[in-house]
């Protein structure tokens, strides 16, 4: 019988070109035709979809963005309280210029602070802010920023710039092709490839834009040679701390690893579920704020601001990094055993805890990981190769988790063993990054 999620997902996808708003959040990267898109509650780290099936969440969290786990009691009181007096005015939010002082008192070496509502757009008004703070266009980058121009430009070269950078196939289409040369990727943890742009671009580099890390730390030096040579050449350092944020160290990576950046931006778990992304920065830095327009309605309402203080404030008095790290090291491990004790050829990397993942070391690898979604989801979790842990895993809930993946991996087994990978399959493999759906 047809389930009114799978249907309405269908109708989606005629009326909502993607399908979703969302390329993370579509059904088809998980277990197409079996994963629920839709949710009607979320509280902690347990969903219920649109039957009021029950399933706890182990998977990204929101896509990262709820690390204090959904609907959070104190975040929700905040925002509640917030809209109960008019979220919006002809008038600014005080709120605004609170958290501004709290993010500086956070990260000394700041000085001011522009909000935006979501992170790609956070992005985008960092790297406009350090074009017009250094009257340059070129920017050096590394990693996954978002869907804008400035950052999709490096793929309108001979080749697919970006293929390294975390999210493989995504088509500049519809990018300006006069955007070529102005976004230059590099590798993470490859020295020499950034001193080369320094040589060959210095003169003309704005900025370079990065993740101080995502699955492992920077080598030693990394960091601090990039930054130098940035200030070398007249350029800005930009940190994107989005993702690895509040879940790696309380202000992000950058503060474990000591290094200032020029300017830092951050969205996702900074609200907890509630839309808010920061820019901050120097005064220098944040110069060209003061020349370029830079400005949007919903930047105004109070919402995002008030969240982002309610999760601040639990995290000044809550070691999140801490819990999230116990949580994902503990579920590595017993990937680890598991798949180990029923013979599964897995690799769980060197990822941090707090971004934990596995892949299956096989030629039909996308074909298990699919099957491991699917069986799990029989037993009651949204689950894939990738958990981001947050404050509402409890040591109860891993432990149900943890006695599904012995399950899972043992019918896994089975099928290894008869050679019916794709027998076992209730719906299609799960796809590969972008593409478009048909």
């Amino acid at each position: 019988m047809d389930s009114k999620t799978q249907s309405l997902y269908r109708r989606a996808k005629k009326r909502i070109p993607g399908g979703t708003q969302l390329l993370s959040k579509r059904p088809e990267n998980q277990a197409p035709s079996q994963w629920p898109a839709y949710f009607c509650e979320a509280r902690g780290c347990e969903v219920w979809d649109l039957e009021g099936r029950h399933y706890y969440d182990m998977s990204t969290g929101g896509v990262g963005s709820c690390l204090l786990g959904f609907g959070n009691p104190d975040v929700t009181a905040a925002v509640q309280q917030r809209i109960s007096r008019g979220s919006m005015c002809s008038l600014n939010p005080p709120e605004e210029v609170q958290l501004a002082d709290e993010l500086i008192d956070i990260h000394p070496w700041a000085e001011q602070a522009r909000f935006t509502r979501t992170g790609g757009e956070a992005m985008a008004v960092a790297v406009r802010i350090a074009r017009a703070t250094t009257r340059r266009s070129t920017v050096a980058v590394c990693g996954y920023h978002g869907w804008h121009d400035w950052y999709l430009a490096a793929n309108l070269g001979e080749g697919d710039g970006l293929a390294g950078g975390l999210m493989p196939g995504l088509e500049p289409r519809g990018v300006p092709a006069e955007l070529r040369g102005t976004a230059v990727p590099f590798h993470f943890n490859r020295p020499e490839e950034v001193e080369e742009i320094f040589r060959r671009h210095g003169d003309r580099l704005a900025a370079v834009v990065m993740e101080p890390a995502r699955y492992q730390d920077p080598e030693p030096g990394f960091l601090e040679m990039i930054r130098e040579g940035a200030h070398r050449c007249g350029a800005l350092l930009v940190l994107d701390e989005i993702t690895i944020g509040w879940r790696l160290h309380l202000g992000g990576g950058h503060l474990k690893f000591g290094v200032d950046p020029d300017i830092a931006v951050f969205a996702k778990a900074l609200g907890n579920g509630h839309p808010i992304g920061a820019v901050i920065g120097t005064e220098e830095a944040m110069e060209g704020a003061h020349e370029s327009f830079i400005s949007s309605t919903y930047w105004t309402e109070s919402v995002g601001p008030v969240a982002a203080l309610a999760t601040l404030a639990q995290m000044r008095s809550i070691d999140v990094p801490a819990h999230v790290a116990q949580v994902g090291t503990a579920i590595i491990q017993h990937w680890q055993r598991s798949a180990s004790q029923q013979g599964i050829p897995i690799v769980t990397g060197e990822s941090y805890p707090c971004l934990a993942t596995f892949s299956f070391e096989h030629e039909l690898s996308q074909e298990l990981r699919t099957l491991y979604t699917q069986l799990m989801l029989e037993r009651g979790f949204l689950a894939g190769p990738v958990i981001y842990p947050t404050l509402a895993h409890t040591g109860e809930i891993v432990a149900k988790y943890t006695s599904a993946i012995d399950q899972v991996f043992e019918k896994i087994k089975q099928s290894l063993e008869t050679g019916k990978i794709t027998e076992a399959l209730k719906g299609p493999v799960a796809h590969r990054g972008f593409q478009r759906l048909t």
